[in-house]
């Protein structure tokens, strides 16, 4: 999975993605799942959407912090089935940063991405049509409240509940 400076491509790379003519279209259906910690509603906006290979899609995901307290979350996805996650590219998204809401504050988070066009010719990706983004959002260290009890330990270790 490419994500961040860790191997997506640039903006400006987009502008020279080669257009497929016969590229076909994915669906990606979306997953939000929430740490038991966390006192956030977390949840797509969309159920999913329907974009081809190559091209540039926009998503946004709902949070909303339901405890009494500011509190950041920190978010980890994955990518089903796993073969795609090379091509699955994120250029915009919510989870390459810690995000803080004050009690009670909700807000719209974007994701940004494209599905790499050498999907097209992987004979290995051969009958996907559906693809699942899935999203996990954990309490982060807080310097303001540094209850260690409170944080998870791990983040990255947790496999999200609903993927099919």
């Amino acid at each position: 999975q490419k994500s961040g400076e860790l191997g997506a491509r640039r903006v400006e790379d987009l502008k020279n993605l080669p257009e497929l003519e016969n590229a076909p279209y994915l669906v990606v259906d979306f997953n939000a799942d929430v740490s038991e910690k966390l006192k956030w509603k977390f949840q797509p906006s969309q159920p999913e959407v329907r974009v081809r290979v190559g091209e540039t899609a926009l998503a946004f995901f709902t949070a909303q912090n339901n405890g009494q307290d500011a509190v950041t979350g920190v978010a980890t996805y994955n990518v089903f089935p796993p073969q795609v996650g090379q091509y699955f590219n994120k250029i915009q998204c919510f989870c390459f940063d810690e995000q803080r809401l004050k009690a009670g504050e909700q807000v719209d988070m974007p994701v940004f991405f494209f599905i790499d066009p050498e999907f097209a010719t992987d004979p290995r990706m051969a009958g996907i049509e559906r693809v699942t983004l899935s999203y996990t959002f954990f309490k982060a260290y807080d310097p303001d409240n540094p209850d260690p009890e409170d944080v998870e330990p791990n983040p990255g270790a947790h496999a999200p509940a609903n993927l099919p």
